[in-house]
């Protein structure tokens, strides 16, 4: 991207994996400013991979071969190239790229990089390749915050709320495009003057609870309270929004947190939230939780977790529904 916005365009594009955030960033920036609005109408050509007859490419890169109407820059863009079974074509064109057309391939999956004409475009000193993979569960927390960070230094002093950004991430779950939807939601969202996002704008924006959330189940339990962590439990099994073995995953991962902080010999802030790959802020979440859960309590929960999670998937389970399994994993954890 920072090549784009420099005005230097790579004469090919591939842009692939299953996280289709990226590649519709590329693929849109290019579309809406690699030519301007005259030359778009005559030199700028979208194809879909499903229409194309006999799902060969080369109709596509007969185009990319020809010369701009306007005499400067020409622009090909397949999308949905996933669908293309014919590939000979593009090979041959990489043996003769035309500096003057920008060929743009938005492919819906991850080609083969260690064979054929895949292996070959990877390897091309004249093709931008990006592939972008789904982000896993623990991985969302740190996008959002980063999100925001560059919101931030793009458009205004913003900052996240460090409880916040854990909420987002169950909620949201790993679809770049929905978080980033969101995100915008929250920044545009602002009063006037407000330059924090917390649980009260969340809740108004998107309508997650800012009292009956995995962070406040969390906290409960942390701090012993099982009044509050039952009600926040009852809340989630009366929800669709959280379906129990989504929430167990974050309990999951904080409880095995929980149980490398008990053996980490520095257990200094820094070294904490670096071993843990924790915000610092949530630090001290630890140094409480273990005060409460010694070593092998700690150990014993991960294991209720785990059955728990299998009796979801209906392993050694007939009939507990959701509410009867999460009041027995609260007593288990708390007694």
């Amino acid at each position: 991207m920072r090549a784009l916005h420099a005005g230097e365009y790579a004469p090919v594009y591939i842009l692939c994996g299953e996280e289709p955030y990226y590649q519709d960033r590329v693929y849109e920036y290019i579309a809406a400013n690699a030519l301007d609005t005259m030359a778009r109408e005559f030199d700028q050509q979208v194809v879909y991979g499903r229409d194309l007859q006999g799902a060969d490419i080369a109709p596509v890169i007969s185009a990319a071969r020809g010369y701009a109407m306007m005499g400067g820059r020409k622009v090909v863009i397949v999308r949905e190239a996933q669908a293309v079974k014919k590939w000979e074509a593009l090979g041959a064109y990489l043996d003769n790229i035309m500096p003057q057309t920008v060929l743009v391939i938005c492919y819906g999956g991850k080609p083969d990089k260690r064979a054929g004409v895949w292996k070959k475009a990877a390897e091309h000193p004249q093709v931008a390749w990006l592939q972008s993979d789904k982000l896993r569960d623990y991985e969302v927390e740190r996008w959002i915050t980063a999100y925001i960070q560059d919101f931030s230094r793009q458009h205004a002093d913003v900052k996240i709320d460090p409880r916040v950004a854990p909420i987002l991430a169950d909620h949201l779950g790993t679809d770049l495009s929905a978080i980033a939807g969101a995100l915008r939601k929250l920044t545009d969202g602002r009063p006037e003057g407000v330059n924090t996002i917390d649980a009260a704008l969340v809740e108004r924006n998107i309508g997650i609870s800012k009292d009956y959330n995995i962070m406040e189940l969390q906290a409960a339990l942390i701090r012993g309270d099982i009044v509050r962590a039952n009600r926040i439990a009852r809340y989630f099994a009366g929800s669709k929004d959280h379906p129990m073995i989504r929430e167990l995953a974050p309990l999951f991962t904080f409880f095995s947190n929980l149980l490398m902080y008990h053996y980490l010999p520095d257990k200094s802030q820094a070294t904490v939230a670096r071993e843990l790959g924790v915000n610092p802020y949530f630090v001290k979440d630890y140094v409480a939780a273990a005060k409460r859960y010694p070593a092998g309590k700690t150990f014993m929960i991960i294991g209720y977790l785990r059955d728990t999670d299998a009796r979801l998937k209906g392993i050694n389970n007939p009939s507990a529904k959701d509410a009867d399994l999460w009041k027995e994993l609260i007593f288990k954890i708390m007694h």
